[in-house]
């Protein structure tokens, strides 16, 4: 039987006086996350007076192969004070019990909901545990729980719904550390000692962030307490991610919370595959990191080189990582991702840009290049959900806020005749067609805008702007060929502050 404090009870006092309608209203749409769609199974049953004080075995089988699990519990005869309190247990041990706290229940290998415990999910008889702590003479107790599985690893949510529903530019830190691999943090004596998963994302939400992806090394074992946190900071998305860590580079995958075998034994495409089309195949993204930096004793394997990915294998590119940036002291040190990423545009391949601070010291002053938030990844989302994030960095329309501010702005977009192309989206002028440019620019009194066009960045598409001259960019026109086209923003002292994704202009013959 579920304890209740004191002021439980004083409430559940109160409810007495309250009409009984009051009380079942619907709980409104079912959410997106895992128990969505329709159930698997269907337990229904019925507790009456004789269950009062007792417990109740629901028996279900679960298959072999079952990824996930997810029971939504409800119950009727409340306005009876009926009470049912929920517990789970499989095959071989106790599960987990929330009483009558939750109405549902997930549970996978790597996260399960507060109370409950991940594991693997064993074939065979499982039980869900109804317990009766009231009800009374003559009342009926009719319960539903509907049982939704799923049979191969996918995208996972946290949360139990969008964030935020609106439309709008997001702001997050895509790549930083706990202590589930090398995060550092202090301890009360002063100490440095592996950091806590809620101390990481306690600094992201101090910073403002709107998203963050905490991104340990080849790990899962920080995705549970992700689902147990999710709930306490409901004002910022928590994305599944990990950096895949080899011998020939670095990458994160965002979506996916399985194991993901990166064990290559060699530097191409047919090793790098064994986890790159998993995380595909489970409507996931994959970002390759720091691609610029040196691969050797003072960064063993940091540096990206399998050089022989299909088109289609990477999803986006760290552009800038802020560690880097705290060595070399520059946004677009050689050192940083910029070669790689124009490498993979100039190849035709549409990928986007991002940044991630790569922290791995959540005490790090905000103010300092790799920090948590620093450079911030500001993403246009249709919805604050994971599949929101990773619908909006496969669009592109993405920009990099080098100082990780909360107020910045960038974005680009094209016309030609009756066509228009945001960061991300396809042009196709005929040849000797005028492309005009929009920009749209935020927190940066003044600077200069620069149009970098394939990897160049010329003069004659470089704006000066202050308050009194507002950004005008040249208009370009079309040679018929394939290009990509993208901007940068800089203050008077030249320094880097935010970097655009292209749009891209089709060859049209």
């Amino acid at each position: 039987m579920t304890k209740r404090p004191a002021s439980t009870l004083f409430a559940a006092l109160l409810a007495l006086t309250v009409p009984a309608f009051a009380q079942d209203r619907p709980a409104g749409p079912p959410p997106k996350g895992e128990g969505a769609g329709t159930p698997w199974r269907v337990l229904k049953g019925e507790l009456t007076r004789a269950s009062y004080e007792h417990y109740t075995e629901v028996p279900f089988d679960l298959p072999a192969g079952v990824t996930r699990v997810t029971i939504r519990f409800s119950y009727a005869g409340k306005e009876q004070r009926s009470v049912i309190d929920l517990g789970l247990r499989d095959p071989q041990r106790f599960r987990g019990w929330s009483g009558g706290t939750r109405d549902h229940m997930t549970l996978s290998t790597e996260d399960a909901t507060p109370g409950y415990l991940p594991g693997p999910l064993p074939a065979g008889r499982w039980n869900l545990i109804l317990g009766a702590p009231n009800i009374r003479e003559g009342a009926h107790a009719p319960y539903e729980a509907q049982i939704f599985i799923e049979r191969q690893p996918t995208v996972t949510e946290f949360a139990d719904a969008p964030i935020s529903a609106k439309p709008g530019w997001y702001r997050g830190d895509l790549h930083m550390h706990s202590g589930n691999s090398d995060g550092k943090c202090k301890a009360q004596s002063g100490k440095s000692i592996p950091c806590p998963v809620y101390r990481t994302v306690e600094t992201a939400a101090a910073r403002g962030l709107d998203f963050i992806a905490l991104s340990d090394h080849n790990t899962t074992a920080h995705y549970n307490a992700l689902r147990e946190l999710q709930g306490a900071f409901d004002r910022m998305l928590l994305v599944p991610g990990r950096e895949v860590t080899t011998f020939w580079g670095h990458s994160n995958v965002f979506g996916p919370t399985d194991f993901l075998d990166f064990r290559m034994t060699g530097p191409n495409w047919s090793q790098a595959r064994k986890w790159m089309d998993a995380v595909h195949r489970e409507g996931g993204v994959v970002s390759i990191n720091h691609a610029g930096a040196p691969s050797g004793e003072l960064c063993m394997g940091c540096g990206w080189r399998v050089n022989d990915l299909p088109n289609g294998a990477v999803d986006s590119v760290e552009v800038v990582n802020g560690g880097t940036m705290r060595e070399t002291r520059s946004a677009d040190s050689v050192l940083q991702g910029f070669g790689y990423w124009t490498k993979l545009l100039n190849a035709g391949r549409h990928v986007t840009g991002i940044g991630g601070s790569d922290s791995h010291d959540a005490d790090r002053a905000a103010s300092e290049a790799g920090a948590v938030g620093s450079p911030t990844t500001v993403v246009y989302m249709q919805e604050l959900s994971v599949h929101g994030f990773l619908a909006g960095i496969r669009s592109g329309r993405v920009f990099i806020d080098v100082e990780g501010t909360r107020d910045r702005l960038l974005d680009l977009s094209a016309s030609a005749g009756e066509q228009h192309a945001d960061m991300g989206q396809t042009l196709r002028p005929h040849a000797g067609e005028e492309v005009r440019f929009a920009l749209e620019l935020k927190g940066v009194p003044s600077g200069a805008v620069q149009l970098v066009i394939d990897g160049q960045a010329e003069t004659g598409f470089r704006a000066a702007f202050d308050e009194s001259h507002p950004v005008a960019v040249a208009p370009w026109r079309s040679d018929g060929r394939a290009h990509w086209i993208r901007a940068d923003v800089r203050d008077g002292q030249g320094r880097l502050l935010l970097i655009g994704n292209p749009i891209h202009v089709a060859a049209v013959q």
